[in-house]
């Protein structure tokens, strides 16, 4: 029986991709394949169907590791990831005038380079957050000497950012509505992702270490940095949880909406501590979501085209894992060359969303097809919800 992936490599170098009928770059394979060779990998690398190109590693990449950690794989959007949850209400129930809504929901929900900046309810809620968070952070700055604006980590709890980053409130196929949600951690983030790639970089070179690719410079077990980078990993990805948390509060709040059924909140960009093969090691995952058997998931596409809620099947070869989305099939730049106004005008009709130039790079056009990319993981996932987006949310 044919395998449900393509295998890349040999020896010890091995990359198993779960992307029939899916475009992959010439480059992610490759780039897979040298993440593959680095000697602490255990069994394979597991390249998901949304890959594409990335910093170091491949964005769709599941790297099981064992004594060494690579910091640019996990990249510095440490703990980005998705929530979502079903309300009791029916598309019936929203107002006609959708526009308004997302203008109110934008209202207690910061996006782009915004942050709370006053005395609201939605950011004493953000500051009530960052107080069960603030205590490790503080001891870590003490411990290691990295610095952060602490009240600035305080203001972007409960905030969205920019780039690929949504809020969606959408339908599913029983027309109830849901709110969707995609962010990370912020801009501390993003400080220590790039605080220990540096270090990482800086370890390579007192150990004239020579790599392939410099950003996949790692740092090995044992030594205290990488006591470091774990618990500063583990950190932001509480962080990056809480900001999800946060905003999903605030918006139901904001809107009086009640919820029906548990909320899904997981992450897309991390480190775990897990078992596999009866051994246990570290996996990165960079762009791709853990789908242990009935674990609950979140696939999105691109505006415009939705989000599907996912159960994990526990499939072994993969790590247990899942795509993270629809995976870019153009950069920005490229999208930004390619994809006239008029084209995403066209192609996000039925939403109610930002359709201007400075969101061409994230239309639908940039992203592969969802469907293709489902059926390509059909052993990994099954979708338990297909939801269609009706408001999009972008910073």
């Amino acid at each position: 029986m044919d395998a449900d992936y393509i295998e890349y490599g040999k020896g010890n170098t091995i990359v198993k991709a779960w992307v029939k009928g899916v475009p992959i770059e010439d480059d992610a394979v490759a780039q897979a394949l040298r993440t593959a060779k680095m000697p602490f990998v255990f069994k394979h690398v597991a390249l998901m169907p949304d890959a594409h190109v990335g910093i170091g590693a491949t964005v769709g990449t599941v790297i099981a590791t064992k004594g060494a950690v690579v910091p640019a794989a996990v990249g510095v959007d440490i703990g980005c990831g998705m929530i979502a949850v079903q309300t009791t209400l029916t598309a019936e129930d929203l107002p006609d005038n959708l526009n308004r809504l997302r203008l109110s929901l934008e209202e207690s929900i910061p996006v782009g380079q915004a942050k709370h900046s006053r005395s609201t309810p939605e950011s004493n809620r953000a500051a009530k957050a960052f107080e069960k968070l603030h205590p490790r952070l503080k001891e870590f700055m003490k411990k290691t000497g990295f610095e952060t604006d602490v009240d600035n980590c305080a203001k972007q709890v409960g905030t969205l950012g920019g780039g690929n980053h949504f809020v969606e409130v959408c339908r599913d196929q029983n027309d109830s509505v849901w709110v969707v949600l995609h962010s990370g951690s912020r801009g501390v983030g993003n400080l220590l992702g790039r605080y220990f790639i540096d270090k990482a970089k800086s370890r390579m070179a007192k150990e004239l270490i020579q790599l392939e690719d410099p950003n996949l410079a790692y740092l090995s077990e044992g030594y205290q940095d990488y006591r470091a980078y774990l618990e500063a990993v583990m950190w932001a990805q509480d962080y990056a949880a809480q900001n999800r948390q946060t905003m999903l509060q605030n918006l139901l709040l904001k809107t009086g909406w009640s919820t029906s059924g548990d909320i899904v909140n997981c992450h897309h960009n991390y480190i775990s501590a897990e078992n596999h093969f009866g051994e246990d090691v570290m996996v990165t995952r960079k762009g791709a979501v853990r789908a242990s058997k009935g674990m609950r998931g979140i696939i999105p596409g691109s505006m415009g085209v939705g989000t599907f809620i996912v159960e994990g099947l526990g499939d072994p070869e993969s790590f247990e894992s899942c795509s993270h989305g629809a995976g870019r099939k153009m950069s920005r730049s490229a999208a930004r060359n390619k994809i006239a106004l008029s084209d995403h005008i066209e192609a996000t009709k039925h939403v109610e969303c930002r359709k201007d130039e400075g969101i061409i790079d994230e239309s639908p056009a940039a992203y592969k097809d969802l469907s293709a990319v489902m059926a390509a993981q059909k052993t990994l996932v099954k979708p338990i919800a297909k939801l269609e987006p009706i408001i999009c949310i972008k910073g």
